[in-house]
C-alpha cells in the first residue's frame, strides 16, 4: 500500500471514528497502565510556554496545556472530524487555538523555530515516514526546546497472548505495516523499532533525554486475568506496552 494511500484509510477511519475517541488518552495521562504526567513531570513549568500537539485529536492535551497557562495553544490532526471537535471542545473552555488539517508529515504553514514544547500524545506512532516527521519536529521547536511523545512500545505488537501465555508472533526486526480493525473501521500503522526513533532523532539535531517503559507499581504488584485485552495489565507485569521518548533540540 502506498503512502498516501495509508494516510487516506487512517484519516477516513479517524473521520468515522472521532465521536468514540473524544478525550481519550489526553494529558496527563500518557497511555494504558504508564504513570501520568501529574506523577513524572516531564514538561516542567509550561507557564508562557508556546505549544503544539501532533495528532491533537479532541483538544483534550491542549486544554491540559492551557490550564497550565500556557501562553500559545496549536495543534495538528489528520482528521477533519477531530479538528472541528477540537475547536469546539476549546472554544466550549474559552480557549484559543490555532488548529490545522493536515497529515504530521506535511508542514501546513505552522512556524518554524517557533516553539518551547511539542508533544504527541498516542498520535506519533501513525507517522507513515518516521524521519520527515521527526525532522518537522526539530524545525518547529526553538533550540533547546522539548519534544514529548508516547507510543506503543516497539515490542508490544510483536506479542500476543495465547492460552494464558505470552508468545512472540511477529519478528522486532522488521519494519512490518500492521493492519487493524478500530471501532471496525480499516486503519495501518508502521511496526517501528527503537532504533528507528533513536536514529531519526540523532538525524534531526535532537537528543533523547529520557526513555520511560515503566508501568505503574500496582500493576506489577498484582495479579491480572485481562488475558484478551490488547493493552493487557497481565501482559504488562512482564514487558512494556507504551513508551515515552523525552528529546530536546541542541543549539
Amino acid at each position: 500500500m502506498e503512502l498516501n494511500e495509508r494516510l487516506k484509510l487512517n484519516k477516513e477511519g479517524w473521520d468515522t471514528i472521532a465521536d468514540e475517541w473524544f478525550g481519550s488518552t489526553a494529558l496527563p495521562t500518557y497511555g494504558p497502565n504508564m504513570c501520568t504526567e501529574d506523577e513524572l513531570k516531564l514538561f516542567g513549568n509550561i507557564k508562557d510556554k508556546k505549544v503544539l500537539d501532533i495528532g491533537c485529536g479532541s483538544g483534550h492535551s491542549l486544554k491540559y496545556m492551557g490550564d497550565h497557562e500556557a501562553s500559545e495553544l496549536w495543534g495538528l490532526d489528520i482528521s477533519t472530524s477531530q479538528i472541528s471537535t477540537a475547536k469546539k471542545f476549546l472554544s466550549e473552555h474559552n480557549y484559543k487555538a490555532s488548529l490545522f488539517e493536515s497529515p504530521m508529515e506535511i508542514n501546513p504553514g505552522i512556524h518554524e523555530n517557533y516553539f518551547d514544547i511539542v508533544y504527541s500524545i498516542y498520535a506519533f506512532g501513525w507517522t507513515v515516514d518516521l524521519e520527515k516527521s521527526i525532522e518537522l519536529v526539530s524545525k518547529y521547536l526553538k533550540p533547546g526546546g522539548i519534544f514529548i511523545m508516547s507510543w506503543d512500545h516497539p515490542i508490544q505488537s510483536c506479542t500476543q497472548i495465547e492460552n494464558e501465555k505470552i508468545k512472540v508472533n511477529r519478528s522486532y526486526h522488521n519494519l512490518d505495516i500492521i493492519h487493524m480493525s478500530k471501532s471496525n473501521e480499516s486503519m495501518s500503522f508502521t511496526k517501528w523499532k527503537m532504533s528507528s526513533y533513536i536514529n531519526a532523532f540523532s538525524k534531526s539535531n535532537m537528543h533523547i533525554e529520557e526513555l520511560i517503559e515503566d508501568v505503574r507499581e500496582e500493576i506489577l504488584n498484582e495479579e491480572h486475568n485481562d488475558f484478551t485485552r490488547y493493552y493487557s495489565k497481565h501482559k504488562a507485569k512482564y514487558l512494556p506496552l507504551s513508551m515515552i521518548i523525552k528529546a530536546r533540540k541542541m543549539d
